[in-house]
């Protein structure tokens, strides 16, 4: 188990006193999703290093993307560390096989990306909450731009495991037209031939995406050399900083959705964007954001209540005191945000691919599945 004890100068030193908050963070730091969990870590401790906390003990484990891996890990932090907080989840797949049980025990759960509809309805929790989105928020968003585009024909793809159902769900939820296709791909898959002939023999006149990581990378260098042209559409998972670095001019000028673009004119997000690249030597994404966001719910929580009086750090959790990289944050009865979510470009500025917000698609945006949550 890798231990992180943060301080100001993050290194321990002699006498220092025993962590108030113990936080475990399972995330995906190997294979071909390794970029976004890297991301959400980078993120998390730069917050908790500028605000200089000697409060918070920080464990981080690299899940491999595997739900087995992930369960391990969950329990070994609950009943072995006995952490107070879990976060970093990248997938929904695994979100779904850690995190009710994590709740269940009595843990604290702050979702720093996935957001499955099981979690955010019926099966909410008032220990769970995502600092990002519902599952289905980009990709509605996606929808109604479409509509506004006047694309009347979409051909719709997603791997199958729930966000990529989730993806597909929220894109038809707004979407007004006719789909051309709607195909589920296998998760992990990097030959997409077979679906790019399926659009090529289509006749659709737009194609929404939504492939994270590896996947999106492959399909979008896929795409560019198939000849195929067709607008695309897709959430900004497909798009992401370190998405755009490999993919190069096959992503310009694609429209893509997002609750958060390096930007957004606030002063607290021009900061965070500046010291990330300082810290890091690269732009922030999206999952290095929320990370960010993470780390200061948690720590605006910490200000407020003891971690061992649950209805009171449930309570200041949810009044979410803190400074967002996205301007103003607030959470909706089920714990998931309420937001405005841009559309932006790809463009390239210098050497270096990266997005700009174009317009609001939908604003103070909450989840469609609020009103089934019980609690």
């Amino acid at each position: 188990m890798k231990h992180i004890l943060l301080a100001a100068a993050l290194a321990a030193t002699a006498g220092m006193a025993q962590a108030e908050v113990k936080v475990g963070m399972i995330t995906t730091l190997s294979g071909g999703g390794a970029g976004l969990g890297i991301d959400v870590r980078d993120g998390f401790m730069l917050a908790v290093k500028q605000a200089g906390r000697d409060d918070i003990e920080v464990l981080i484990e690299d899940d491999q993307r595997k739900p087995d891996i992930a369960v391990q890990l969950a329990d070994e932090m609950i009943q072995a560390e006995d952490v107070d907080v879990l976060t970093g989840i990248i997938w929904s797949n695994l979100a779904m096989a850690v995190v009710p049980a994590a709740v269940a025990q009595g843990k604290f759960y702050l979702s720093p990306n996935a957001g499955p509809s099981a979690l955010a309805g019926k099966g909410c929790h008032p220990n769970y909450f995502n600092v990002a989105w519902q599952n289905d928020n980009l990709h509605e968003a996606a929808g109604a731009y479409a509509n506004s585009a006047g694309y009347a024909n979409s051909f719709i793809l997603a791997p199958n495991y729930p966000a990529g159902q989730d993806a597909l769900t929220g894109y038809k939820r707004f979407y007004e037209s006719d789909l051309a296709g709607e195909v589920y791909t296998k998760l992990g898959q990097t030959d997409y031939a077979a679906e790019i002939a399926q659009i090529r023999a289509s006749d659709a006149d737009s194609v929404f995406f939504f492939l994270p990581g590896g996947m999106g990378i492959s399909f979008l260098k896929q795409y560019a050399d198939s000849g195929v042209d067709l607008p695309l559409i897709g959430p900004a998972f497909s798009f992401d900083q370190g998405i755009l670095q490999a993919v190069g001019d096959a992503a310009l000028g694609v429209v893509n959705t997002s609750q958060w673009n390096k930007d957004i004119d606030t002063p607290a997000n021009a900061e965070f964007v500046e010291s990330f690249q300082a810290e890091y030597g690269r732009l922030p994404s999206l999952y290095a954001s929320q990370g960010f966001d993470t780390a200061n719910l948690l720590m605006s929580a910490m200000d407020k209540a003891d971690v061992a009086d649950a209805d009171a750090f449930r309570a200041a959790l949810t009044d979410a005191d803190f400074t967002s990289t996205r301007g103003d944050f607030a959470f909706g009865p089920n714990r998931h945000p309420v937001q405005d979510i841009y559309v932006r470009e790809v463009i390239k500025e210098g050497d270096v691919y990266t997005n700009r917000i174009l317009d609001v698609a939908i604003e103070d945006h909450a989840d469609a599945y609020a009103a089934e949550c019980p609690q």
